[in-house]
């Protein structure tokens, strides 16, 4: 089992999802998708669902006290190292990890930033579903049922236009000074990920698990 949690870093469309869910399945961390959380709360309608959604339908990140609250009770109750996909995406989330990591006696963890040039992000979000039961994200015709629990594939919401620009310009104005802030700890390694999810993700297991 692994020791070590792994913070994934990308630009929306990135391919974080795919990527650290097959990486946490092949090397058996817990796995979470702060979005897919808060996708299935304001499905279901909960309280922190009615929290995020005007922040989520503007195409804005959910602010530090809804997200770190959740997040860091749910790494309270792991046995193990996980994959964070989704958190942290400020520098304010980054330390406050790091100090939740430091009081519960974990290592720290590393992070994977999955480099991918914006046009070619632009051009996976226009062909991407999702599964509305378990997150599992793959590409238009790819299947009409999740191959992975048999749910409904769908578009994502923050795949619109509007939505999408507004989230790639957030990424790169509160989360891109993440890979300086992990950088400079030497807790970063940089992934460029442009092959097929196949390569990508055996580069993964080269650099993260060997």
């Amino acid at each position: 089992m692994p020791t070590q949690s792994l913070v994934f870093l990308g630009a929306p469309a990135s391919g974080k999802g795919t990527q650290g869910r097959r990486l946490a399945e092949f090397g058996g961390f817990s796995y979470l998708s702060t979005g897919g959380l808060l996708r299935t709360a304001l499905r279901e309608g909960t309280a922190l669902g009615k929290e995020a959604r005007p922040f989520l339908d503007r195409g804005e990140y959910v602010p530090d006290e809804v997200m770190l609250p959740m997040v860091i009770e749910w790494l309270g109750a792991l046995k193990g190292a996980a994959i964070l996909d989704g958190f942290p995406r400020t520098l304010a989330q980054a330390e406050a990890l790091d100090t939740a990591y430091l009081e519960m006696g974990h290592p720290l963890p590393h992070s994977v930033f999955l480099d991918v040039p914006d046009e070619e992000l632009r051009r996976r979000v226009t062909g991407r579903l999702e599964c509305v039961s378990c997150h599992w994200v793959t590409s238009r015709g790819a299947f009409e049922v999740c191959s992975k629990c048999g749910g409904k594939m769908a578009p994502r919401a923050d795949d619109e236009v509007v939505r999408f620009e507004n989230r790639l310009n957030e990424f790169e104005r509160l989360t891109f000074p993440l890979v300086r802030f992990y950088e400079e700890r030497g807790r970063l390694t940089l992934i460029e990920a442009l092959g097929s999810p196949e390569d990508i993700h055996t580069e993964l297991r080269l650099k993260i698990l060997l």
